[in-house]
């Protein structure tokens, strides 16, 4: 790995039903994804900014789904509000809000039944 690269590169959360995935993660993180086919894949993409440093990723619809493997962390601006739209679009919290010197954090679980994580300063 180069000194000058981020370690993460791409992330995809797998999906059953990219249309309801897509729904749930607008509204949990208030953001708009990219729907697109690649690579012979339905994706959604998170917003990448421009200028910002480290990389976005991705819904995939096709892969299964599960809460064992990789954990990802998505950055929110207050995990609080996120974690009660996890909940109203039908996820389910799993670790609340724990907060330490490193910020904050939190796990849900999504409407595909993914264990992902959030995280703020």
């Amino acid at each position: 790995m180069s000194d000058t690269a981020n370690a993460v590169t791409w992330f995809e959360i797998p999906v059953s039903d990219l249309t309801r995935a897509t729904a749930f993660y607008e509204e949990v993180l208030g953001v708009r994804l990219r729907p697109l086919v690649e690579g012979g894949f339905k994706m959604a993409w998170f917003p990448q900014h421009e200028g910002a440093p480290g990389s976005s990723g991705g819904l995939v619809e096709g892969r299964t789904p599960g809460r064992a493997g990789t954990l990802v962390y998505l950055t929110v601006p207050d995990i609080d509000a996120a974690l009660a739209r996890v909940e109203a679009c039908g996820g389910s919290v799993v670790l609340p809000r724990a907060s330490g010197d490193y910020g904050s954090i939190a796990h849900f679980e999504d409407s595909e039944g993914n264990l992902v994580a959030l995280y703020s300063r």
